[in-house]
């Protein structure tokens, strides 16, 4: 086995599929955008406000995500949301990421006076030219909002089938679980599925197991942001493991938003040991100060060794939402790195 350190990570081939674009923006870049736009930061370096945007106090998931209005509040042009597109992309190609799939709700987007069409066009164009300058392939996960309406949540979800053929490849479903369940948004999953749009839903972060639950048999979500408690429902464990429905697994900001205590007490472990599909991710690049080379670390000090990693990585290739032929490259391309790793001295 290859000796496992940060640049054998760096170079082990990722796919990363729960990635926020609202919370993976650079620090210089947030000033930049800020002092274009008139707009007042919370500190005035680099170096003081990614140390601000760190989330080390939250009570809850909602606590965590209040340190999206910092983001949110330069993010509200076209050229700022091609620009932190572009570079969150470019910065994932150099961590080693292959793919990644960028998720946000284009509503949090428009408060400027742009259009929905528009706030999902200019991401897009960042992506598109990242894979130009970069290699990695990028796509675009459209999110309702828990706690806005279902009839925004129905607008969003038809606003990402309208793009299904643009570079839009998911539906999901975020924001302040607890208290607001997913059922009340199954029309909006209902349309993206109906559409042949693929689904995911963030759910067993802020909520228990039942939320999960009604992610799996209410919205029919193909995928799992978190899934942090589902291990608290055997039943449903199973039946999630029978089905090979992905998990997306974030183990550093579960530890922020105290869905888990620690690192140590996470269910990533006990979810690879009985075979779920699980696939390591970031969630939120700037709150949580992490890389997904960061996170694969961590992993890495829970005992998962070369092949457990690089197992979790193809599993990532593999629960992407790209079309299957696209996705078959990927992981084809992704087994020779691994196996080249692998036989290196």
């Amino acid at each position: 086995m290859p000796r496992i350190d940060r640049e054998l990570l760096c170079r082990l081939p990722k796919a990363e599929l729960h990635c926020h674009l609202d919370g993976s923006v650079r620090p210089a870049t947030l000033l930049d955008l800020a002092r274009e736009q008139g707009v007042t930061m919370p500190a005035q370096t680099p170096e003081a406000l990614r140390e601000y945007m760190i989330v080390r106090d939250a009570r809850n998931l909602e606590d965590y995500l209040a340190r999206f209005d910092v983001t949110l509040s330069v993010m509200q042009t076209e050229g700022a949301l091609e620009r932190t597109a572009y570079e969150l992309a470019e910065d994932a190609a150099a961590e080693g990421v292959r793919y990644i799939e960028v998720r946000y709700a284009p509503v949090l987007n428009v408060r400027g006076g742009l259009s929905l069409g528009a706030a999902v066009e200019a991401p897009l164009r960042g992506l598109a030219r990242a894979e130009r300058d970069h290699g990695i392939v990028s796509r675009v996960i459209v999110c309702g909002l828990r706690n806005m309406s279902p009839e925004v949540s129905l607008e969003l979800a038809r606003l990402a089938v309208d793009y299904r053929a643009r570079g839009v490849v998911g539906f999901d479903l975020a924001g302040g679980e607890f208290g607001n369940p997913a059922s009340l948004h199954a029309k909006a999953f209902e349309h993206a599925r109906c559409n042949d749009l693929a689904c995911t839903c963030h759910a067993g972060e802020g909520a228990g197991a039942d939320s999960v639950r009604q992610a799996v048999h209410v919205c029919c979500a193909s995928r799992l942001g978190h899934a942090t408690r589902l291990i608290e429902d055997e039943s449903l464990t199973e039946y999630v493991n029978d089905r090979r429905i992905a998990l997306e697994i974030c183990l550093t900001s579960n530890v922020q938003t105290r869905a888990t205590e620690s690192y140590e007490t996470h269910p990533l472990r006990q979810y690879y040991e009985r075979g779920l599909n699980v696939v390591l991710n970031t969630d939120n690049r700037l709150m949580s100060g992490v890389t997904l080379v960061d996170e694969y670390e961590h992993a890495t000090r829970l005992g998962f060794e070369f092949d457990d990693l690089a197992r979790m990585a193809l599993n990532g290739f593999e629960s992407g939402f790209l079309p299957f032929e696209e996705r078959r490259v990927l992981v084809e391309r992704a087994k020779a790195e691994i196996a080249a790793l692998r036989a290196a001295p």
